[in-house]
């Protein structure tokens, strides 16, 4: 787990901050402060290519859709088949609780 390297005071404040907010609207606003548009674009961009990998969707389609190059397309691949399986479970959750 590379993040191990990272694991520490700050992380563990950053994680306790996201764990914190209450609601979607709370998520905007302390985002918004955190992270530049562009970051968050990012994070958001590799959590629909994993949702779309995971439906069987194509390197081509993603690419198209989402505007993702395929190295990002790649990396997200990898973490789904070799990761902490932290994407499958945070899309099942997310998807199942809108149903």
């Amino acid at each position: 787990m590379q993040i191990e390297k990272l694991r520490g005071r700050e992380l563990d404040q950053l994680f306790e901050a996201v764990l914190s907010l209450k609601n979607v609207e709370e998520c905007y606003r302390f985002f918004d402060d955190l992270c530049t548009i562009n970051e968050i674009q990012a994070l958001s961009q590799r959590l629909e290519v994993a949702r779309m990998l995971r439906d069987g969707k194509t390197y081509h389609k993603i690419e198209t859709e989402t505007g993702a190059s395929t190295a990002t397309i790649s990396r997200v691949k990898r973490c789904l088949n070799y990761g902490n399986d932290t994407y499958e479970m945070v899309l099942e959750r997310i998807y199942k609780d809108k149903e």
